[in-house]
């Protein structure tokens, strides 16, 4: 196991988080709740049927109380109560779990509705997206968007490096360094989808003055200092980026893929971020030992 990925087990084990693990009748889900009572990551919150939980009518009425704008009927909102995606979220939402991982039987975006509908978005940052954590050894990176927003502007991939560095420094401990991805390196090369790059760049460094970042960058100018002291010797990332900012769904869903097939990287994620509370979305292809480690970083995103 990784330096990293071993501090994120201590720091899960002094927390004692309530964690939420609402798909219970999968096997890995199982196993894993199994795993984590076994060397006390946390506290699991099981639930097999909502509607006979005790707590189910004050989740109910949670959903009522945030949906009913929408038109969301109080009937309605019992039956969106009883989901466990819902219950799930909605037991963050109301304090009786501290976070929640979900995904391994639902899709993306069944995990993401049940967030909003109990959640809602963080008040600074407006805005859900997901980052993959990428660990080989002791070094760790974070990818974004590589699961959510398929074409993001440039005001979204502020929002998006935001978040992504607040949570590289929660779940790694150290600075981010933030690099916007793109074909160019600092104007060698014109287009519209360079622009985007650059003025998110821009941008970001103007409302996050304390944080290191630079774009656009290639990838190379981004991460090897050799090449970056050829292409963009005054950039201050100098090569060291671990932050990596794409500029869409395609190239950040490819390079994570790339990094984990090709290069012996350990993929982590989509973990969502933008919500109010952490809670999580995991590959439907995952194992026990993946819904484990995605539960180790909720608990640190808790801050």
């Amino acid at each position: 196991m990784s330096h990293a990925l071993d501090q994120l087990r201590q720091r899960s084990k002094q927390r004692n988080a309530r964690i939420v693990l609402p798909e219970t009748s999968d096997p890995r889900v199982q196993a894993a709740r199994a795993q984590i009572d076994r060397d006390g990551l946390g506290q699991v919150i099981w639930v097999e049927d909502p509607s006979a939980d005790p707590r189910f009518d004050e989740i109910a009425a949670h959903v009522l109380a945030r949906r009913q704008h929408k038109g969301v009927t109080a009937e309605q909102a019992r039956e969106l109560a009883a989901l466990p995606l819902i219950f799930g979220a909605g037991l963050v939402a109301t304090g009786h779990a501290d976070c929640g991982v979900s995904g391994a039987a639902h899709a993306t975006p069944e995990v993401i509705r049940a967030g909003l509908i109990c959640l809602g978005t963080a008040p600074s940052i407006p805005l859900v997206s997901s980052m993959f954590l990428l660990v080989r050894g002791d070094e760790v990176l974070s990818f974004a968007d590589c699961g959510v927003i398929p074409d993001p502007d440039s005001e979204q991939l502020v929002h998006i490096a935001n978040a992504t560095a607040n949570n590289h420094k929660l779940l790694t401990g150290t600075e981010p360094r933030v690099a916007f991805l793109s074909f160019s390196t600092h104007g060698s090369a014109s287009h519209p989808k360079v622009d985007k790059m650059r003025t998110a760049g821009e941008q970001f460094r103007a409302t996050h003055p304390n944080v290191v970042a630079d774009g656009e960058l290639q990838f190379d100018a981004a991460y090897v200092s050799a090449v970056a002291q050829r292409k963009s010797p005054d950039s201050p990332l100098n090569g060291d980026a671990n932050v990596l900012v794409f500029p869409d769904l395609d190239s950040g869903n490819i390079a994570y893929k790339l990094a984990e097939r090709l290069a012996g990287f350990e993929a982590y994620g989509p973990l969502l971020q933008g919500l109010d509370k952490p809670w999580l979305d995991l590959s439907r292809g995952c194992s026990a030992e993946d819904i484990v480690g995605v539960a180790t970083m909720a608990s640190a995103m808790l801050g």
